[in-house]
């Protein structure tokens, strides 16, 4: 009996060797597959940048080279005298309202599916599940003809709250299993001392909840930001148009004009990667959590 574990001990030692030395060995190939994936992404970023700091002319004549010398007009001059800053603000707008709501309803409406018990409960679960396969363009035109009799046409609600609308399924299916696991001890714990469901849910559920909620936060304002073809079906008036809007009526109306047409891309673009960035770790926590839950 005592010579057991001193058998399973010394029969288990060859694997752990065996997986270190496979670990050692592919920490390189690991490496190199990282820093191709990370080339093939940042090089069209880079080139994109880099050419803004150039003109025409040298694009013309070395479309790969290094600004010489660096010309920083084709910056200063879209950020003073294309509307930049207001579709800037258009944009940011938009992505604050639909984030809102997107997190508000969102929110409610998994704290229902996952702590409530109730007859189709999964059945609505599943239809939002389904929501996720639904895109944007099957709907546009019953949409159009929505906002044109609720007058939301030419208006900021006009494109957040469609946006908001398609957000609120990939809200629900990550932030459901996350307020599921929850234990229910601590619900009753809570009940306990006099908190009822809307208390639970606002000040111990949502705090606990935080790295899911800031997941959904950030997906749905990127969402937002990059959206097109909502913001091109719902405005036609110029000063409303939102950066993706702005850089397309750009692109045509400077169309000969490539390296400021690259620098109006870049800081267009600009906003959205800082904000992805800097809420990496949080996005990836999030996620984490609703997978384990």
């Amino acid at each position: 009996m005592t010579e057991t574990p001193a058998t399973t001990e010394t029969a288990a030692t060859p694997p752990r060797r065996t997986s270190r030395r496979r670990i050692r060995w592919s920490s390189p190939l690991i490496l190199v597959i990282v820093l191709a994936v990370a080339g093939l992404n940042l090089a069209p970023l880079a080139y994109v940048v880099i050419s803004g700091f150039r003109s025409t002319a040298q694009l013309s004549e070395n479309p790969i080279g290094l600004p010489h010398p660096w010309r920083f007009s084709n910056y200063t001059s879209v950020l003073t005298s294309s509307g930049f800053p207001r579709q800037v603000f258009n944009s940011l707008l938009i992505a604050v309202m639909a984030t809102v709501v997107v997190v508000g309803v969102g929110s409610l409406a998994a704290f229902a599916l996952s702590r409530y018990s109730f007859r189709g409960r999964e059945a609505i679960y599943t239809l939002f599940t389904v929501g996720l396969l639904f895109p944007v363009g099957v709907a546009i035109l019953p949409l159009y003809l929505m906002l044109r009799d609720l007058h939301l046409l030419d208006t900021p609600f006009g494109v957040a709250l469609p946006e908001a609308a398609f957000g609120i399924p990939l809200t629900i299916v990550i932030l459901r299993p996350f307020m599921r696991a929850i234990p229910a001890d601590l619900e009753d714990a809570a009940a306990l001392d006099g908190c009822n469901r809307w208390r639970f849910f606002s000040r111990i559920l949502l705090p606990l909840s935080k790295p899911a909620l800031t997941t959904v936060s950030v997906i749905s304002f990127v969402t937002s930001w990059n959206a097109f073809l909502l913001p091109l079906l719902v405005i036609s008036n110029e000063k409303g148009y939102t950066l993706p809007l702005g850089t397309a009526t750009f692109q045509t109306q400077y169309t000969q004009d490539t390296a400021r047409i690259l620098a109006f891309t870049s800081l267009s673009m600009l906003p959205a990667l800082l904000f992805f960035v800097l809420a990496e770790r949080r996005i990836v926590g999030g996620l984490t959590g609703a997978v384990k839950g």
